[in-house]
C-alpha cells in the first residue's frame, strides 16, 4: 500500500515537471495544446476534463461542476489564471466552451435521469397513467386495452395484470424510455415486441438431443428461439443505459454526437439504440432459453463496453429516434 501511495505522488510529480517543461518549450499551457493538437469530440473533451480535475487550481477543479449560465465567466476567468489574451487566441475560448456545456451537460444528464429512476411509478397520478396508457397505445394500436388491471399486459411483456410493480427498479426513467421508444421508433418497437412474442423454432444438434429425454427435447425445440418479455427487458436495458451514463462509460458516445450539452433526448435515444442492438445480439446468440438472459445480457454489456473504449466512437443508430440527434 506504501509503495503505491509513493508511486502515485511520484507519477504526480513527474506531471507536474513534464507540464512545466512543456509549457517552456511551446509557450502554451496544457489547454492549448490539448485544443490545438486534438479534434473536436471525445478525445479533446476527455482530455480537458482530466486535466482540469487534476489541476492544482481550484479554479481549474470546480470548473467542471459549474452551473451552465456561468460557463462563459468561467472561462474568463481560467483565460485571465494563465494569462492567455483571447485577443491573440479567440478559438481557445471557443473550444473550451464547447468542451466544458458538455462535461457540465453530462453531470446535469446524471442528475436528470437519476431524478427519474428514483421517483416511483404512482397509479394515482393522472400523468403516470396517461404515460402508462399511451405506451400500450403506441405498441397495441390497433388493439384495446379493456380495463386498467387486466392480463392484457402481459402481451407486451409485463410480469403481470398491473404493470406499476414492475417499474420499481428503475422507477419513472423505465416507463419514460420505453414510451420514447414506443413512440419514436414505432416500427422498430413493433418488430422487435411482435419477434418476443412469437418464438422461432430450430433443429436440434445431435449433442443437444443426447443431453434431454425426449420429451424435454420437444420442450426445448419448440421453447427456442428469441421469445422475452419486451416490457421486463426493456427495463433491464434502462438498468444498463442508467449504469453506462453514471460509470461514465457513455461519455465517449455523448462527447462524439452532442455538439453542447447532452441531453435527456439523446440518453432516450441512446436506450433505443441499446433496445434494437440487443434483439439482434439475442437472435445472434441463439440461446437455449430465457434462462440464459443474464448470461446474453453480460456479454452484450461487455461488447458496448469495448466498443465505448473508442474515444471516436459514437453509438448512432439509423431509425427515427434519432432524427435531428446525430451531428446536431
Amino acid at each position: 500500500m506504501l509503495i503505491q501511495v509513493c508511486l502515485y505522488f511520484y507519477c504526480k510529480f513527474l506531471w507536474r515537471c513534464m507540464k512545466f517543461v512543456m509549457r517552456k518549450l511551446t509557450g502554451r499551457c496544457e489547454l492549448q495544446r490539448i485544443c490545438y493538437s486534438t479534434k473536436p469530440g471525445a478525445s479533446r473533451t476527455m482530455k480537458i476534463e482530466t486535466s482540469l480535475r487534476d489541476s492544482k487550481s481550484k479554479l481549474l477543479q470546480t470548473s467542471v461542476s459549474v452551473h451552465p449560465d456561468a460557463i462563459e465567466k468561467t472561462i474568463d476567468d481560467i483565460m485571465e489564471l494563465k494569462q492567455i489574451n483571447p485577443d491573440i487566441n479567440p478559438q481557445l475560448g471557443i473550444s473550451l466552451q464547447a468542451c466544458l456545456l458538455q462535461i457540465v451537460g453530462y453531470r446535469n444528464l446524471i442528475a436528470d435521469v437519476e431524478k427519474l429512476r428514483r421517483e416511483p411509478y404512482d397509479s394515482d397520478n393522472p400523468q403516470h397513467e396517461e404515460m402508462l396508457l399511451k405506451l400500450w397505445e403506441f405498441l397495441k394500436p390497433n388493439t384495446p386495452l379493456e380495463s386498467r388491471i387486466s392480463k392484457q399486459w402481459c402481451e407486451i411483456g409485463f410480469q403481470g395484470d398491473d404493470p406499476k410493480t414492475d417499474f420499481r427498479g428503475m422507477g419513472l426513467l423505465g416507463l419514460y424510455n420505453l414510451q420514447y421508444f414506443a413512440e419514436r421508433d414505432a416500427t422498430v418497437a413493433q418488430q422487435v415486441l411482435s419477434d418476443s412474442l412469437h418464438p422461432k423454432c430450430r433443429d436440434i444438434t445431435k449433442e443437444e438431443i443426447s443431453k434431454f429425454s425426449k420429451a424435454e427435447w420437444e420442450k426445448k425445440r419448440m421453447d427456442k428461439a428469441i421469445g422475452y418479455s419486451f416490457a421486463i427487458v426493456g427495463i433491464n436495458i434502462t438498468d444498463l443505459a442508467y449504469n453506462l451514463l453514471v460509470s461514465g462509460a457513455l461519455k465517449t458516445h455523448f462527447y462524439n454526437i452532442a455538439p453542447e450539452a447532452p441531453t435527456l433526448s439523446h440518453f432516450q435515444q441512446t436506450f433505443c439504440y441499446l433496445m434494437h442492438e440487443f434483439h439482434k445480439f439475442w437472435i445472434e446468440e441463439d440461446p437455449m432459453d430465457i434462462m440464459e438472459f443474464n448470461r446474453v445480457r453480460e456479454k452484450f454489456r461487455k461488447r458496448i463496453i469495448k466498443q465505448l473504449q473508442n474515444p471516436d466512437m459514437a453509438l448512432c443508430p439509423h431509425f427515427a429516434a434519432s432524427e435531428g440527434l446525430i451531428n446536431m
